[in-house]
């Protein structure tokens, strides 16, 4: 065999493609099996042992059966971290306080010394804003 010529070069770039787009729904199924947390011990067993000792078929049937339950569990993983993050950003910018309270403390540092006029008028700006 010449794996010198073009279309053997081909050829062997269209499997390793098909190789690596395999293991890579492979490991998604494995993923999706073991982040779900209604499936029971044994049924998880089952769907391991299918897809390591078949992993074609194995996965063919995972994602036929639960295909759309992967994708709804995705979804919902999505949807928490999005409002973890929009809480923490809501927590670390400390947009909680209320403007009057905000104006309030911009008000103690310009007391304090802490900050000038100038400062205190920015952040009154910011905090009406």
């Amino acid at each position: 065999m010449d794996t010198n010529s073009f279309w053997n070069v081909l050829l062997w770039s269209f499997w390793f493609f098909i190789w690596i787009a395999a293991l890579m729904v492979w490991f998604r199924c494995l993923m999706d099996l073991f982040s779900d947390h209604e499936l029971s011990g044994w049924a998880k067993a089952g769907w391991v042992i299918l897809l390591i000792f078949v992993p074609w078929l194995g996965a063919l049937i995972y994602l036929i059966a639960r295909g759309r339950s992967m994708a709804d569990r995705q979804m919902k993983i999505v949807a928490q971290q999005q409002a973890a993050q929009q809480e923490y950003i809501k927590q670390a910018a400390g947009s909680t306080a209320s403007p009057a309270a905000q104006i309030a403390d911009a008000r103690a540092l310009l007391d304090s010394g802490a900050i000038n006029q100038t400062e205190f008028d920015s952040l009154k700006a910011k905090a009406l804003a």
